[in-house]
């Protein structure tokens, strides 16, 4: 029986010498514990080397994948040919499987066959002559280097580490070349200050500064290589009415040496940008198809290389540099971010701001199809690329034309789905509903006290006017009444606008009942309040009457004090007593009670009178002179 034996130097087949001891499985090892007894087991029949690294990573290939590379062929061909009718055994059964199709040899591969390549490998010094073992150590360490990178699909053209350090470096320059910048234009603003305002661009701005220096020079220079003629003549006019300070040849010379640093810095980038550009397309070139060059670099320098980035899912290459944004809304419990780094795609700045988290999501999804494509894949094409990006301009292009297109035909408009949005309400107590008293406003308080000042100054009016009467009657001139007719037509008129309410509105019986009780009590006050008023007329003329009978002096004046006081006395009274009745007149026991205490006030009064009466007489009679009347 031969063995076939890949090394890292070669093939090697061996003869098996005693093949009833490979019977015995379990006890096998034992033969191969030293070289001398591997001896007696097998013997070198066949070896051949291979002649560099890249031979035996072809062949070493071929055997992974199962397949007979031409070398092997040829040595089968060669050697186990003479012995065909002796058995082949092989590590790999597919590889058995192979070698018997195409070669019609009798393979064999069993337990007691990968006991026995365990064996020759403990002890391949020993039976194999001539190979040191320092050299076969450094095959067996390239070779597994090589078989390694070629399992990874590893290619030195695919070093993403470059791209760290250029898109790294890029925003470097950026920050440097953007503080230079500032520094030039204020240094040599202090001397022309009108030029920043006139030339805008920066790297103009440092060349015509360095081919130029002094703003005295402009007038006699050639600056039309670097500006337009317009330009060029607004920047020769302003240098000759320039507000600048004069500065020495020294600091000029230091500001050109500083422009020179920019243009160099500025040349530079551009040089680093269109590597870093190659560079991509050559590493990714589909994922900087779908995101462009720069946001492809950060990605992959964020992740830390390109198959990490390909291990990430599709929200996290979405949100990869809004991490601390990420943290900070789920701690806070808010609306976590919607983009990171892939918010400076071009197809996320196409969108509108409603539909920037749609579009960064689904771009996001095929970025990261693309991205594992480009790091796992052979096919180094942008086909892929194209036609993810393709998809996603396409559903870009739905959703901003959603709100205008609209399909003809009823019920084909497009469906509207609002997008939900959760509204906390906050509901403040409303103190109103503690009071019990009815809420009256205040137009309507103002009406009310203007209609009883009104009702107040017309009482008035009509009790001097009963007043006048009371007095022509104790006179005995009779009053005269005037305007009958036109007072019975406003009763009718009243009488016919009342029937009609009623019958209109029949809620309003309740308001009406009220309102005739409030005009009767109204009537019976007056009517009291004018007997009240007849009868203090009469105590007043019959104290008149008295006075003019009487003879003496001092018996005059106390009646005429007396009626004076009467009067003083008893109208002010009155004048209560009416007003208390009109105010209250819907409450029947008030109006009683105010009654009673007026009259018995009336009672008083005229009490008083009488005792004063005697008074004032005795006191006059007693010769004391009374203080003349104002």
């Amino acid at each position: 029986m031969l063995v076939l034996f890949e090394t890292a130097a070669g093939y090697a087949i061996f003869k098996v010498l005693n093949e009833k001891k490979l019977q015995e499985v379990d006890s096998l090892w034992k033969e191969f514990e030293t070289p001398e007894k591997a001896n007696k087991i097998v013997k070198l029949k066949h070896f051949e080397k291979f002649q560099d690294t890249t031979e035996a990573l072809a062949a070493s290939t071929a055997l992974v994948e199962g397949k007979l590379s031409k070398n092997l062929k040829k040595i089968l061909k060669k050697i186990v040919a003479k012995d065909a009718h002796e058995q082949l055994a092989v590590a790999d059964a597919k590889l058995g499987g192979v070698i018997k199709e195409k070669l019609n040899l009798s393979c064999i591969h069993s337990p007691m066959v990968t006991e026995l390549m365990r064996g020759i490998r403990s002890q391949i010094e020993g039976l194999i002559t001539g190979l040191p073992s320092r050299e076969m150590a450094a095959m067996c360490l390239g070779l597994a280097h090589s078989l390694s990178r070629y399992k990874l699909k590893f290619s030195p053209d695919k070093v993403d580490t470059m791209i760290i350090q250029a898109i790294s470096l890029l925003d470097d320059l950026d920050k440097e070349l953007n503080n230079y910048i500032m520094r030039c234009r204020e240094w040599y603003g202090w001397h022309f200050p009108e030029l920043g305002k006139i030339i805008t661009d920066n790297l103009t701005y440092c060349k015509c500064v360095r081919k130029v220096g002094d703003r005295s020079n402009f007038a006699s220079s050639d600056v039309s290589d670097i500006l337009p003629e317009e330009i060029e003549e607004d920047v020769k006019a302003a240098a000759e009415i320039s507000m600048g300070t004069e500065v020495s040849e020294e600091d000029i010379n230091n500001i050109i040496h500083l422009c020179d640093q920019v243009i160099e810095i500025s040349e530079y980038r551009t040089q680093l940008y269109d590597y870093l550009k190659n560079r991509m397309m050559a590493i990714a070139p589909n994922l900087t198809v779908m995101v462009g060059e720069l946001v492809g670099a950060r990605l992959i320098a964020h992740a830390g290389s390109l198959l990490n980035l390909a291990k990430h899912p599709a929200s996290t290459v979405q949100l990869l540099g809004a991490e601390k944004a990420l943290f900070r809304a789920l701690k806070t419990k808010r609306d976590t971010p919607k983009f990171g780094l892939i918010y400076h795609a071009s197809l996320v700045g196409q969108s509108n701001t409603k539909n920037k988290g749609k579009i960064s999501r689904m771009l996001a999804a095929k970025t990261a199809l693309t991205i594992r494509y480009d790091a796992l894949g052979e096919n180094t094409s942008a086909e892929m690329g194209a036609e993810n990006r393709l998809k996603v301009e396409t559903r870009l292009r739905l959703l901003e034309e959603r709100g205008i297109r609209r399909i003809s035909g009823t019920g084909k408009a497009l469906a509207k789905t609002d997008k939900y949005q959760n509204k906390s309400e906050i509901k403040v107590f409303d103190p109103s509903g503690d009071s019990t008293l009815p809420v009256v406003s205040k137009k309507r308080k103002i009406q009310e006290v203007d209609e009883q000042d009104t009702e107040v100054a017309v009482k008035a009016k009509k009790f001097k006017a009963e007043m006048k009467e009371g007095t022509a009657v104790e006179d005995g001139e009779p009053v005269k009444k005037k305007k009958k007719k036109k007072d019975k037509e406003k009763q009718a008129e009243e009488e016919v606008v009342l029937s009609e309410e009623l019958t209109t509105s029949p809620m309003t019986e309740n308001t009406e009942k009220k309102k005739k009780k409030k005009k009767k009590m109204k009537n019976e006050a007056s009517s009291k309040c004018s007997g009240f008023v007849a009868l203090a007329n009469k105590i007043q003329m019959h104290i008149l009457n008295k006075c003019e009978l009487s003879d003496n002096e001092a018996e005059k004046t106390s009646v005429l004090l007396v009626a004076e006081i009467s009067h003083l006395l008893i109208v002010p009274f009155l004048w209560e007593y009416r007003c208390t009745e009109v105010a209250s007149c819907d409450q029947d026991s008030k109006a009683l009670m105010v009654e009673n205490e007026t009259f018995l006030k009336l009672c008083l009064a005229l009490s008083l009178l009488i005792v004063m009466k005697d008074f004032f007489f005795s006191f006059m009679c007693s010769g004391t002179v009374l203080p003349k009347q104002k």
